[in-house]
């Protein structure tokens, strides 16, 4: 399929980003609920509500099961299509019949974050600040509690339990979903076969925590997010917007933008004249952000950087404490040209792996996307998934 570069960059911004297919499968949402759910902090949420979405068939030993866990602005739409005209899963390209990913051998499952970025989406099931705090009859805000990465893993677990899945025969992330599938190996190591993280890393640095920061603080800024409490009031949508392009631009290589934008004018007449007036880039990086603006909400993206920002796999003092658990064969497959989520924080754990006996495999992902070659640019990986999965 042919994909005009522009057209291309801006559809993969609208899913951040989703892949391209002739032929997607129609799947649909289904939503968990589970009550009284301890959080790593010690807190308790009374009702925790999410979706999730399946694909293939589920063996009658419940064996063949993959979980694939989201990344930071995703949900669990990896693959198919809702309807004949809806958008295609971020990952259709591997997971489907026939596929790296292939649900004609296994059962894959993904679920909808806590606090998803986009509790306004009509396809999204999740529970964070947006939601009825049932005490109050009124919006959570910021009295809903800091949620990390180890409760993402475990409203899963709550599902898989429901549905009697006791073991994993893998694990698989992009980015924030990587966080999630490496902790998962590490916090219930005998239920996790595999392990692969996509663009990913095992520990946020302080580079990173500063990094994640910068979405954060365009909506601690605006005075529309008046500490949280805006739900019966402005919403704070300049900074969530700013902080939608940071999130977007931040994800791709300049290569990627530098392609797009081939006419650039560094003199355009209208910025050459008027302060007022930007260069078409801006505008349409502006543009994208404020059609997904539509269905994210301020207070979930701030959570969401937390739990990113809290995050070290095992959820331990230090790496190699965290790391010692996993019994998982681990595939780490970063982006050579990432700028975000640099080779070297994938590279750094799995030579920790292989330090502490584990059994660990690393290739990287070319391509000009930056981040964002972990969806746009996985298929060039797909007969080495697929490989690892057999």
């Amino acid at each position: 399929m042919t994909i005009n570069l522009k057209s291309g960059l801006t559809a993969g911004l609208m899913l951040l980003f989703m892949s391209f297919s002739l032929h997607a499968e129609w799947v649909e949402k289904r939503s968990f609920t589970t009550q009284d759910f301890e959080l790593f902090n010690g807190q308790t949420l009374a009702e925790v509500k999410v979706g999730w979405q399946a694909y293939g068939e589920l063996n009658e030993a419940r064996d063949n099961v993959i979980l694939i866990t989201h990344f930071f602005s995703g949900n669990s739409h990896v693959a198919g299509q809702y309807e004949a005209d809806g958008a295609i899963g971020y990952w259709d390209a591997i997971v489907g019949p026939g596929k790296a990913i292939d649900t004609d051998r296994f059962y894959v499952i993904s679920v909808d974050t806590l606090v998803n970025q986009e509790p306004h989406n009509p396809k999204v099931i999740t529970t964070g600040p947006a939601t009825i705090n049932p005490e109050t009859n009124a919006p959570y805000g910021l009295d809903f509690p800091v949620v990390t990465i180890r409760d993402f893993v475990n409203v899963q677990k709550a599902l898989l339990d429901e549905l009697g899945i006791e073991n994993l025969h893998a694990v698989i992330g992009a980015s924030m979903g990587s966080l999630q599938a490496i902790d998962w190996a590490a916090a219930y190591p005998e239920k996790v076969e595999r392990m692969v993280s996509v663009i990913g890393m095992a520990q946020a640095d302080p580079w990173t925590v500063l990094n994640l920061q910068q979405w954060a603080e365009p909506i601690l800024a605006d005075p529309n997010w008046n500490k949280g409490d805006y739900y019966d009031a402005e919403t704070p949508l300049n900074g969530l917007q700013q902080a939608l392009m940071q999130i977007s631009l931040q994800a791709m290589h300049p290569d990627i933008i530098n392609a797009t934008f081939p006419d650039h004018e560094t003199l355009a007449e209208g910025p050459l004249h008027n302060i007022q007036s930007y260069h078409s880039e801006v505008n349409w990086l502006r543009e994208r952000a404020a059609e997904r603006a539509l269905y994210a909400d301020a207070n979930h993206v701030l959570y969401l950087v937390r739990a990113n920002q809290l995050f070290i796999a095992g959820m331990q003092e230090d790496l190699r404490s965290g790391l010692e658990p996993i019994q998982a064969r681990s595939l780490f497959m970063p982006a050579t040209n990432d700028l975000l989520l640099r080779p070297a924080m994938a590279r750094k754990a799995h030579e920790l792996l292989q330090e502490l006996g584990k059994e660990s495999q690393y290739l990287e992902i070319e391509g000009s996307w930056g981040h964002l070659d972990g969806i746009m640019s996985i298929e060039s990986r797909a007969q080495e998934l697929k490989e690892f999965l057999q």
